[in-house]
């Protein structure tokens, strides 16, 4: 499994206080050893987000990413990175 990052994600990540971006880099420690850990809530979205998954970040901010399959490889693609009421209007 590879993890890879949309630049628009990286740069609201950069905009983000201290507490969410180390928040997120546990949960993308968390999500690289057990993709399927309880803690982070995995689940697929609906509407604009379908075909999406989401974890949390923190009880209220989420990260927002596509699974793409090259060859054998599985790719985890970061696309956005929210509030639950930024992301989900």
């Amino acid at each position: 499994m590879k993890v890879q990052y949309d630049p628009e994600f990286v740069e609201k990540l950069k905009k983000q206080n201290v507490r969410v971006s180390n928040s997120f880099r546990k949960a993308i420690k968390i999500f690289s050893k057990n993709p399927a850990d309880p803690r982070l809530h995995v689940h697929e979205l609906k509407r604009e987000y379908k075909g999406l998954k989401s974890i949390d970040v923190t009880v209220n901010w989420r990260a927002i990413y596509e699974e793409i399959t090259e060859g054998n490889d599985l790719i985890i693609y970061f696309v956005t990175l929210g509030t639950h009421r930024q992301l989900y209007k």
